[in-house]
């Protein structure tokens, strides 16, 4: 699935969010896949020391962003890139609409480009874009403070792919990258909790992800019933159904309804039960 998705981001034309000035690759070969993908390395520890600039041009800590006590949402992609990263960034933004939560606020969100070549420039001018698309359909509206599109140089960069498990390479022939996509799910601690593949994200999934990672400083009751019922398979970068875990929940719902009804009937009969009459 990943060779599919690497192959398709360099033969493919330009979409409505990318830059339309760069060309798309030529037709990659198998050996130039051979060391592209991704590996989980689930509960690894992120390097946070790591320094990188941000839209700002400032210098900024990875670990800046864990410092609130916030789960992170963390995904490498490169700015001018022609087809995979504009689609998955699109993506993002589009889930990150659905939810309920507001990034700055229950969580961090952290673009870094694995291109050092690009500048704050470059990304100031995705954020732009992706900021005002999830602000289309985010019921209160953001900013953009809660998403952080970053730059750095490539010691770093190679630190922060390698503790996630990003494997790339560059085409000597068009300059542009071969890759993979997904976003990661980093606790606030900065230990790497999940992978949500591919270009389209589930809303649903993000959300449990969210405030599983959170240790539950987030959501509803509703939720914790729902991550009880649903556990998240690293095996498909999904959250799917715990048979078992339903039935519980289904047979200790079925006794309250029971219960609550024998204590309604209970109570009609005491109160329409007549009170007897004495005889002197």
């Amino acid at each position: 699935m990943l060779a599919a998705a690497t192959t398709l981001a360099a033969a493919q034309p330009p979409s409505a969010f990318m830059d339309k000035s760069s060309s798309p690759a030529a037709q990659v070969s198998p050996a130039d896949l051979s060391n592209v993908g991704i590996d989980q390395r689930l509960d690894q520890q992120l390097p946070l020391n790591l320094e990188f600039k941000n839209e700002a041009g400032n210098t900024v800590k990875l670990g800046d962003y864990f410092q609130s006590g916030r789960p992170v949402i963390l995904n490498l992609v490169y700015y001018t890139c022609p087809m995979l990263c504009g689609e998955e960034l699109a993506g993002e933004a589009s889930a990150l609409s659905m939810l309920k939560f507001t990034p700055g606020k229950e969580y961090e969100v952290v673009s870094v480009s694995f291109n050092p070549d690009e500048t704050p420039k470059d990304a100031t001018e995705k954020k732009q874009i992706y900021i005002s698309r999830m602000n289309e359909h985010l019921e209160h509206k953001t900013d953009g403070s809660g998403w952080h599109f970053l730059t750095g140089q490539p010691a770093e960069i190679k630190q922060l792919a390698d503790a996630v498990g990003f494997h790339y390479h560059r085409d000597s022939r068009t300059g542009q990258y071969i890759h993979a996509a997904a976003i990661m799910l980093v606790t606030p601690k900065g230990k790497i909790a999940q992978y949500y593949y591919g270009v389209e994200f589930s809303p649903k999934d993000i959300r449990l992800g969210l405030i599983e990672a959170s240790q539950d400083k987030i959501g509803t009751i509703v939720d914790q019933v729902v991550l009880y019922c649903y556990h998240y398979d690293p095996n498909t970068g999904r959250y799917g159904a715990v048979v078992t875990n339903i039935m519980r929940v289904a047979g200790a719902a079925t006794m309250l309804i029971l219960g609550g009804f024998l204590i309604v009937m209970y109570r009609r009969e005491s109160h329409g039960t007549p009170k007897g009459t004495g005889r002197a």
